[in-house]
């Protein structure tokens, strides 16, 4: 991941206390960054990932999510979110009371209203509550 990207990323994201990263991967560098700077980070993935200290790990489909997860969280975001998983995520957000960020992968359009801000190296994405 770009690093000035990635620190663009966790500096918007710092606005937030408590977050949960949908769909993690094996890329926890944003999540990580969060937990440095103090945040409440959750990262969620249909399978086990490993994930920094400071970061918490659920196993957790965001189309079937569990409420749990989710209860507690400022923000929900997603990095490289394809547009079938846009819906369930913010329905999850929507669902926490918790605003709903992310980004796409290449050329994948947003398919939910959402709002894009530009960020080095990406477009980030705020979906409408």
């Amino acid at each position: 991941m770009h690093t000035e990207w990635k620190r663009s990323l966790v500096d918007r994201l710092s606005q937030y206390e408590e977050l949960v990263e949908v769909g993690v991967g094996e890329r926890p560098g944003v999540a990580a960054g969060l937990a440095d700077r103090g945040r409440g980070v959750t990262a969620t993935d249909v399978r086990a990932r490993d994930v920094p200290d400071g970061v918490r790990f659920v196993r957790d489909d965001v189309t079937d999510p569990a409420a749990d997860v989710y209860r507690d969280a400022d923000a929900v975001y997603a990095l490289n979110c394809p547009p079938e998983l846009q819906g369930p995520l913010v329905d999850a957000a929507r669902t926490a009371g918790a605003d709903c960020l992310f980004t796409t992968l290449g050329a994948d359009p947003a398919v939910v209203d959402a709002t894009p801000e530009t960020l080095p190296g990406d477009t980030l994405f705020y979906a409408k509550p």
